[in-house]
């Protein structure tokens, strides 16, 4: 019978979680995981750092109007937002190509030795 979860695993089954996350696989993907997390946060922290510092010490060039009402300050502004949707989106697609197919490998051999051992 499932647990209460819908893992489909009785609540008696054991999985030595330390294992796993000893295993070259889980290591994979821990490396998998942080090759695309730190240098995404570095660039995004960068770009807002370079947001947040020219809105302070260069607020003539963030004044400069570019059309109408909208100046520079404003185009920055809205492409915080851009940028945070297309770092959300980089990252499915990361996740899909790379981490997801580690994760299912990790999991299914769980659940393999889960089967043998049961």
């Amino acid at each position: 019978m499932p647990d209460s979860k819908g893992t489909g695993r009785e609540p008696d089954d054991h999985v030595d979680s330390l294992a796993v996350q000893q295993s070259p696989e889980f290591a994979a993907l821990r490396k998998a995981l942080r090759r695309f997390v730190f240098p995404a946060t570095v660039a995004f922290l960068a770009w807002y750092a370079l947001y947040v510092l020219l809105s302070t010490y260069a607020r003539g060039f963030m004044a400069l109007q570019v059309t109408g009402h909208i100046n520079v300050a404003l185009i920055f502004g809205v492409l915080q937002f851009v940028s945070t949707f297309g770092l959300a989106w980089a990252y499915a697609r990361y996740a899909a190509r790379h981490l997801d197919p580690k994760a299912d490998a990790i999991k299914a051999r769980i659940d393999g030795d889960e089967e043998t051992t049961s």
